[in-house]
């Protein structure tokens, strides 16, 4: 459902015209999700249309989002669906967090963790 999930979300936020989508596996990094979708809009009112878009096209299909939050600022909306999570954010808002690099590089605990359970 996963896939099904994220083609649903895409589709949805390139119909209003969404900017610089990504999606992002980050399977390996987390077990809370297993892909980030990160969007841009033009405006507060933009970014809250493309989020609640995304949301509603995945209900229309039998998908509830289990929560969505920051449709009163629409600064940055975080709709959670469990496996994918969507932000859709103001291109500063974007650019100050920077999610994809974030999200792009394994923590270094995880790296030394892993070795030492190699080597007993």
């Amino acid at each position: 459902m996963s896939k099904e999930l994220n083609e649903i979300i895409i589709n949805a936020l390139e119909d209003l015209k969404g900017k610089d989508i990504v999606s992002l596996d980050v399977s390996e990094l987390t077990d809370v999700m297993d892909t980030l979708v990160i969007a841009s809009g033009t405006s507060n009112r933009h970014v809250k249309s493309l989020a609640s878009n995304a949301v509603q096209e995945a209900k229309d299909r039998g998908i509830q989002a289990i929560g969505v939050e920051g449709l009163d600022s629409g600064e940055w909306v975080l709709a959670d669906f469990g496996d994918t999570v969507l932000h859709v954010m103001m291109p500063a808002t974007r650019d100050f967090y920077d999610l994809e690099k974030l999200w792009s590089m394994e923590p270094s605990t995880r790296t030394k963790d892993a070795d030492r359970k190699d080597s007993e």
